[in-house]
């Protein structure tokens, strides 16, 4: 009897501790003996991550983030591209990535899934529209057809303001849908709706930007649930780097005043908690 409750006593002990072993896994450690920051991105929006056609490389601000922040730690960064929906699931203990930089704006059912570093920048969804349309005022599109990428904030921002969301497989997608007359706008990001602004120019298809926006929305780095050794770790890098006038030089090589986008960086590393905006769902 006793070397039964003896043996029951010890299989218990070896249950918990594997459990416990395996339920608080330090990521920062698993990430030094690797050797190795694994940064996740979604490509195909330009100018943060895209196949440049002459190199085949990827570039962009997301992946000169990747590289700066793994430099910083100490790490070569790999690079991974993600789909949309990969953003977050690839985030999990047993996913392909440490973290996820790819323009990931805050939202309530994103952090219930997932946990941010402090933004490193204030961005705002617009409405894209033909060029016709660009006086109207924002409420004139209520009820209409706007289409978005699936997933994303541009296509939660929709219903939002009362459009009927019409979701594609990616933001090429829908912005052809707009271009086709299928919907009368197209929701995305600032810095990307000015790039297709610009692209568009002198063609049949020109688009322009609303004046109104759709939402404001704070970026950070997408980072696995409950591990915030990991998290300090990053958030230390973010301020280092802006410290350091890195993160201003890389802003400014993709998105500054010499490039065809003409923002100038106004905001700083900042705890999202710290900022004052209505997050969405």
């Amino acid at each position: 009897m006793k070397f039964s409750h003896l043996v029951s006593t010890l299989c218990l002990s070896i249950l918990c501790t594997g459990f416990t072993s395996s339920a608080f896994a330090d990521q920062l450690q698993d990430l030094k003996t690797r050797n190795e920051l694994r940064c996740g991105l979604k490509t195909g929006v330009a100018p943060f991550a895209s196949v440049d056609p002459a190199s085949g490389a990827v570039v962009g601000l997301d992946v000169d983030l990747c590289r700066a922040v793994g430099k910083t730690m100490g790490f070569p960064a790999t690079l991974t591209q993600l789909s949309v929906e990969e953003r977050i699931t690839e985030l999990k203990p047993d996913g392909r990535v440490d973290l996820v930089v790819a323009n990931l704006a805050y939202t309530k059912s994103r952090a219930r899934l997932i946990d941010y570093s402090d933004a490193y920048y204030m961005t705002k969804e617009v409405l894209l529209v033909k060029k016709a349309d660009a006086g109207r005022p924002l409420k004139s599109f209520n009820g209409q057809k706007i289409s978005a990428a699936k997933g994303s904030t541009s296509e939660q921002s929709i219903g939002l303001q009362h459009g009927i969301a019409v979701s594609f497989y990616d933001a090429n997608e829908a912005l052809l849908a707009l271009k086709k007359g299928e919907v009368v706008g197209f929701v995305s990001n600032m810095m990307s709706a000015l790039n297709y602004v610009t692209e568009s120019k002198g063609t049949s298809d020109e688009l322009a930007i609303v004046s109104e926006p759709m939402v404001y929305e704070p970026i950070g780095i997408g980072l696995r649930k409950n591990e915030p050794a990991f998290a300090t770790a990053i958030n230390r890098a973010l301020v280092e780097i802006e410290h350091s006038g890195e993160l201003a030089k890389i802003w400014n090589k993709w998105l500054g005043p010499n490039t065809q986008y003409g923002i100038p960086r106004t905001d700083k590393v900042t705890p999202i908690n710290d900022l004052k905006f209505d997050p969405m769902e």
